[in-house]
């Protein structure tokens, strides 16, 4: 047996797996369960500017890992099936799975909820080497932007310069968000996912709320 088959054995050994995800006899509440969107969503006009909704509940892995080592970006590969984007401020996107390129070494990885402890001990599964994974699904939830007055309302909130040669489909920044933070990433020419923090999301769905009263507001559930 190898070094490197020793201490992959042994880390397989220390890793101690717990399933954080609540199964189905437990009612999980996002961070905006309070907000009221059904309510909200009962004032809807036949059209709007802008439409907001929470992703909730979905999983969020941090992974710390070589970008340049081909044995861990093929690991990553078998267990999600995307490749791990390591071009800064990308992304890859398949189904309902996503990957986000955070840092030259980290990126993070949202999945359907209930999938999240399975992708993650997948991932520790065919991992090789030294990385890093942490599930941090419960600390952010995602806000989604969409509508043809979207990038109006980011302009109010972020210094970003969204202009499509500067900020295309599929790219990722972590940025200053109305006094907050956001990691914002750009799905398609007028949609943008918000990765907020727990803690800030009442604050920041709050602000969009308001930044969006001029042109027009929906809710979706």
């Amino acid at each position: 047996m190898s070094d490197t088959q020793m201490l992959d054995e042994q880390k397989t050994q220390l890793v101690d797996l717990m399933n954080q995800v609540p199964n189905g006899e437990i009612q999980a509440q996002s961070p905006l369960h309070h907000a009221d969107l059904v309510g909200l969503a009962k004032a809807n006009q036949a059209s709007a500017g802008v439409v907001l909704k929470e992703n909730k509940l979905l999983g969020h892995l941090v992974l710390r890992c070589n970008g340049s080592d081909k044995k861990q970006c093929q690991a990553v590969k078998r267990a999600l099936g995307l490749e791990l984007p390591t071009d800064p401020l990308s992304s890859a996107e398949h189904g309902e799975f996503a990957i986000r390129w955070l840092t030259p070494d980290e990126w993070l990885i949202t999945t359907p909820g209930l999938a999240a402890f399975d992708v993650e001990s997948k991932l520790r599964e065919v991992m090789p080497g030294h990385y890093s994974l942490v599930n941090s699904s419960g600390g952010n939830t995602i806000i989604e932007l969409s509508g043809p007055n979207a990038i109006d309302v980011l302009k109010k909130s972020t210094p970003i310069d969204f202009h499509p040669k500067e900020f295309a489909v599929g790219k990722v920044v972590s940025s200053v968000f109305a006094k907050s933070n956001a990691t914002i990433r750009r799905v398609d020419a007028d949609r943008f996912e918000l990765v907020v923090r727990r803690s800030f999301a009442d604050y920041i769905w709050l602000w969009l709320q308001d930044a969006s009263l001029e042109y027009g507001l929906n809710i979706e559930l």
